[in-house]
């Protein structure tokens, strides 16, 4: 049986280590990226009140986590669309289509009360295995 190592992707929110978590995790050909929130590199919110450009702001989020791991929006094979207002899935999903149309990973579409901070309206999370996995076991 095969063992992976495990890898721990961050991208330096502070917060990983207080409370213990990483923005994402790849153990072998397998990656999942948590809850990612519309949150620029300073730490403000993008888009205030504008769910589309947080849900661009999140995916490209998830996107450089991918890419750290050695992956990218290719293979991603779950998308986990959480919204703080159901009746917002629209613009979520016209966002979410413009990366995810032709790769057509599985998804759901849910809604929370709220998140930590107020001005977020939406949040993703994303699983993905990287492809040709078996082909490049070195990678």
């Amino acid at each position: 049986m095969d063992t992976f190592d495990r890898e721990l992707i961050s991208n330096g929110n502070p917060m990983e280590a207080v409370v213990g978590f990483s923005r994402a995790v790849r153990v072998g050909p397998f990656i999942s990226i948590g809850g990612t929130a519309p949150v620029a590199p300073d730490g403000s919110t993008v888009g205030v009140g504008d769910v589309q450009a947080q849900t661009i702001r999140c995916i490209e989020i998830i996107k450089e986590a991918l890419e750290q791991a050695g992956s990218g929006l290719h293979d991603v094979v779950r998308t986990r669309v959480i919204l703080t207002n159901i009746d917002n899935w629209k613009p979520a999903i016209e966002a979410r289509k413009l990366y995810f149309r032709e790769i057509r990973p599985v998804d759901a579409i849910m809604a929370v009360s709220r998140f930590v901070n107020p001005e977020w309206l939406v949040e993703l999370e994303a699983d993905a295995v990287i492809s040709g996995w078996g082909d490049h076991s070195a990678a």
